[in-house]
């Protein structure tokens, strides 16, 4: 099953989805829809009441895997693991057991995320749009938004290289990603959202212009460097890999040659967004 892990926002709430390709539909994640519609930050609360939720569906006949399966997930630690999943109609039938005034919200925020898929395949420009509005919502400036979408892009020439070079694992696809971050800036893609105190948060949307910057000079060296070398194999594509990584490492070590300091920050996105009661949107809500 070809599947590919993506982030939704329900409000201001990151929601972990996965696109099957094969079946062509969503699957969410059970525990991130709980969590929105008890309100419960915690996620062990969170994960006891989707607990008792469950015995409540199989005392009323429910067949749990009719609408419930599992997935491997990113958790807050980085890694993936099995993860309660359903599609649509499960996600559906579960609020119908989760007494919650968000619950209409809720559903009518999965009808939009399901017609959007529907619209983006007829035109890519669509999942552009809807990214730099999420963006917008999360507070980012305008100028890094404009550097986010590219790098977004350059990300997917870049996965597309691989996987005609035959890299067809997640684990792989790390393992590459992890290389790469490893020799331009020295640390391995854990390592570097513990040095910015990052837990679950993506490490892009937490980077600064440079290190944006330098991160897809990388991938774009590495994938224009792929598509002359036509590397067959993951360890053919991970010397390209790290070329190109070396590449990036070298103009990062120009540049804080002449800015006489690191370009590695640890600050996150929360340390430069707009504050959410001062974006637009929430102030015409009040």
């Amino acid at each position: 099953m070809a599947t590919h892990d993506l982030v939704k926002l329900f409000e201001q709430t990151k929601v972990r989805v996965v696109w099957d390709d094969e079946k062509e539909k969503y699957f969410f994640s059970v525990m991130d829809i709980v969590q929105v519609l008890t309100n419960q930050p915690d996620r062990r609360t969170a994960a006891k009441y989707w607990s008792v939720v469950k015995t409540r569906l199989k005392a009323e006949g429910v067949e749990m895997p009719t609408i419930c399966s599992q997935l491997k997930l990113a958790a807050a630690d980085g890694k993936y693991y099995n993860t309660d999943v359903a599609d649509l109609e499960g996600i559906f039938r579960i609020i119908q057991s989760i007494p919650s005034k968000k619950a209409e919200p809720v559903k009518r925020w999965l009808a939009q995320v399901g017609s959007e898929r529907f619209y983006q395949l007829q035109d890519p420009e669509r999942s552009i749009e809807q990214a730099v509005k999420d963006y917008r919502r999360l507070g980012y400036s305008e100028n890094w938004i404009n550097q986010r979408i590219k790098t977004i892009e350059i990300r997917k020439g870049l996965t597309d290289e691989w996987k005609r070079s035959g890299v067809e694992s997640e684990s792989d696809y790390a393992a590459l990603t992890d290389l790469m971050s490893k020799v331009w800036s020295g640390m391995t893609t854990r390592e570097y959202k513990l040095h910015k105190g990052l837990t679950s948060q993506n490490l892009r949307d937490n980077m600064t212009n440079m290190e944006l910057l330098l991160n897809a000079l990388a991938e774009q060296t590495a994938t224009d460097l792929s598509k002359e070398r036509n590397p067959e194999g993951i360890v053919e594509a991970a010397h390209v890999a790290k070329d190109g990584a070396e590449v990036a490492r070298n103009a990062r070590a120009d540049i804080e040659q002449r800015l006489g300091h690191s370009v590695i920050s640890s600050d996150k996105a929360i340390d430069h967004v707009t504050p959410k009661d001062e974006l637009p949107f929430n102030k015409d809500e009040k």
